[in-house]
C-alpha cells in the first residue's frame, strides 16, 4: 500500500511539473504573439488616426499672423492653409483659420475622400475635383495617392462639370483672360473651353475663371502624374487620350465648409459610396479610352 501511494505521489508531481512546463513555454511564446498583434494594431492606428480640429483666431492682424508663423513650423503652416484652401501668399485672407489638434507629416490623413474606391480598381489613374469642397483627389487602381484644395470656377464662369481627359501640357501658360496672368504648370483637361489644372492663387474661395487651381507643389507634381494626349504626326487627330478627370457637385459660392469640420471632423467626407456615384455613369467610357491607348501605346512597342 506504501508503494502504491508513493507511486502515486510521484505521479502528481510529475504531473505538476509538465503543467509548470507547458506553463512557461506558453509564457514565453506571449511576447512573440503579442508583438505581432502590436504591429497589427500600431498600422490600424496610422490608417485610423482620430482627428480634431479647433479655431485659431487671426482676424488680419500683423501681430496674430507673426504669432501664427511663430508658432508653427513651416510644414505644419502649409498643412493648416490647405485645409483652408489657402497658399502662403493669401494667409491673410482669413479671419479664422481652421487647426487640426495633432498635426501629422501625412497629409492623406486630412483627406475627405475614402482611402479606397471600389469602382476605380480598373482605373489605371483618375482625378476627381469636387466642387462643394474645393479638393481634388487622386487614386491609382482605386487607391488614393494625393488629395489637396483647389480654386475653381467663380459663379460668372464656372467649371465644366462631368468627364474629361488631360490632354497637353505647358510649364507656363499664358491666360486667355489676361495675358499678364503666367499659369504655371498647365495641363489642359477640356481643349476647346480652355480649362484645365495649373498654379495659381488659392484664397479660399472658387475665383477661377474657370479653370482648376492649385498649390505651386500640387501642381508641378501633377504636372508630371498626369498623361497627355496622343496624336498623329500631324497633330490633328486624337489617338489616344490622357488621363481621366471627373469633376462633379454643385458648388456653394458664399459657405466655406472646411468651418464645418470645426463641428464634425467627418463633415467634408465623401463615403465610397458617394465616390462610386459619381464614377459610375463615366466607367464605361473611362475603360473602353484606356483601353485604347494601351492597345496604341503596345502596337508602338510591337513595332520597334
Amino acid at each position: 500500500m506504501y508503494f502504491i501511494r508513493l507511486s502515486f505521489f510521484f505521479f502528481v508531481i510529475f504531473l505538476l511539473i509538465q503543467c509548470d512546463k507547458k506553463s512557461a513555454d506558453e509564457v514565453n511564446a506571449e511576447p512573440e504573439k503579442s508583438s505581432d498583434s502590436l504591429k497589427i494594431l500600431e498600422e490600424k492606428k496610422k490608417e485610423e488616426i482620430s482627428i480634431s480640429y479647433h479655431p485659431e483666431i487671426i482676424n488680419h492682424q500683423d501681430s496674430a499672423l507673426a504669432e501664427f508663423q511663430n508658432k508653427y513650423s513651416e510644414e505644419e503652416i502649409h498643412a493648416i492653409l490647405a485645409i483652408n484652401r489657402l497658399d502662403f501668399k493669401n494667409r491673410w485672407r482669413a479671419d479664422t483659420l481652421v487647426v487640426p489638434d495633432k498635426i501629422v507629416k501625412d497629409f492623406n490623413v486630412y483627406s475627405p475622400f475614402p482611402k479606397y474606391v471600389s469602382e476605380a480598381k480598373n482605373i489605371n489613374k483618375l482625378a476627381l475635383f469636387s466642387y462643394p469642397i474645393h479638393a481634388y483627389a487622386l487614386y491609382e487602381n482605386g487607391n488614393l495617392i494625393k488629395w489637396g484644395p483647389t480654386s475653381m470656377g467663380k459663379k460668372s464662369s464656372p467649371t465644366k462639370t462631368g468627364l474629361g481627359f488631360t490632354n497637353w501640357k505647358k510649364k507656363i501658360a499664358i491666360s486667355t483672360s489676361n495675358s499678364e496672368w503666367k499659369l504655371r504648370w498647365n495641363f489642359n483637361v477640356f481643349n476647346f473651353h480652355g480649362i484645365g489644372w495649373h498654379q495659381y492663387d488659392l484664397p479660399g474661395y472658387h475665383a477661377s475663371h474657370s479653370c482648376m487651381r492649385l498649390l505651386e507643389e500640387d501642381a508641378l507634381w501633377m504636372y508630371s502624374w498626369g498623361e497627355q494626349w496622343i496624336l498623329d504626326e500631324k497633330g490633328t487627330k486624337i489617338l489616344a487620350k490622357g488621363t481621366p478627370v471627373i469633376i462633379f457637385g454643385e458648388p456653394d459660392f458664399k459657405s466655406k465648409p472646411w468651418k464645418e469640420l470645426l463641428k464634425s471632423s467627418k463633415a467634408n467626407d465623401y463615403s465610397e459610396a458617394q465616390i462610386n456615384n459619381e464614377i459610375k455613369p463615366f466607367l464605361e467610357e473611362i475603360m473602353k479610352q484606356q483601353d485604347i491607348r494601351k492597345e496604341y501605346l503596345q502596337s508602338k512597342r510591337d513595332s520597334l
